[in-house]
């Protein structure tokens, strides 16, 4: 009677405990769901973060490979932005609201370049860089030359934002902010420096002479290279400037962008439907 009793104790004992393991398999499961969860998240969350400060795909190629290899391009259209008299207003302002006022424009900037799928690369106080041609290069018979285009354009709605951001300044009696743009296109080397700290950048004369571009231009005024009028001359008429001395780069043919041709453009700005058709032939 006692090892039936024993017995017995002992079936109900073994259905409790695996009953109790049952319910640990799934509170573990549970909480095994909810970390991978978060794992997955965070990576996520990591990816879009590179992708904020890199070109999708270079991004892209990091997580897959944990590296990036240096990329030679055979024509990119580099553009410099910077504001004159910057300094001396700057000067007079509260540095928060100084700020402000630079995250204003350059967040338009942004659009606009997003726009035209243009690679922005940095911004250095005042300056803002953007590129045409990288990291994916757009194809076209005329190495470059669908880029430059979309280059000048975005150039251009930059200018046009800037003229109304002036108006509305000079409507309220405030100083205003005067842009210079300098346009550059030629070969030259793109790729991702340092370890912890990301960032995507481009090496090369073609880089340096677009500085140069920009420096020697005028204010409210498109400034471009000889090489970069050679790949937008049938879509923009432009005004030659002759050969201007750079620093360090002697004399540099440069051209004055004043508009889209009049045969290419409708409402004084906006390129027609000739103008797309001559670029999809490029």
């Amino acid at each position: 009677m006692r090892a039936k009793e024993d017995s017995l104790l002992l079936k109900i004992s073994d259905k409790f405990f695996y009953q109790f393991l049952l319910q640990d398999v799934h509170v573990l499961q549970n909480i095994l769901r909810v970390l991978v969860n978060r794992i997955l998240k965070e990576e996520q969350k990591n990816v879009e973060l590179l992708q904020a400060i890199l070109p999708k795909e270079i991004a892209d190629e990091l997580k897959l490979k944990g590296s990036s290899s240096p990329v030679h391009f055979e024509c990119v259209s580099v553009v410099f932005t910077d504001f004159k008299g910057f300094t001396k207003i700057a000067e007079k302002m509260d540095p928060m609201e100084l700020i402000k006022e630079l995250d204003g424009c350059f967040s338009q900037f942004d659009l606009i370049t997003g726009k035209y799928k243009l690679e922005k690369l940095k911004t250095i106080g005042d300056s803002y860089m953007f590129a045409g041609g990288i990291p994916i290069i757009t194809p076209s018979k005329t190495p470059g030359a669908k880029s430059a285009i979309d280059s000048i354009l975005a150039s251009m709605e930059i200018i046009k934002f800037m003229e109304r951001v002036k108006d509305v300044k000079m409507s309220l009696k405030e100083e205003f902010w005067e842009l210079r743009l300098g346009i550059h296109s030629g070969p030259l080397v793109a790729g991702v420096i340092g370890e912890k700290k990301f960032a995507y950048d481009v090496w090369g004369d073609t880089v340096n002479t677009a500085s140069r571009i920009e420096s020697t231009g005028e204010v409210g005024k498109l400034n471009i290279s000889g090489s970069t009028y050679n790949l937008i001359k049938d879509f923009f008429d432009c005004e030659y400037r002759g050969k201007i001395p750079a620093k360090n780069k002697g004399e540099i043919d440069m051209y004055f962008v004043t508009n889209i041709k009049p045969h290419l453009v409708r409402d004084n700005e906006i390129p027609n439907k000739e103008f797309w058709d001559m670029y999809d032939e490029l």
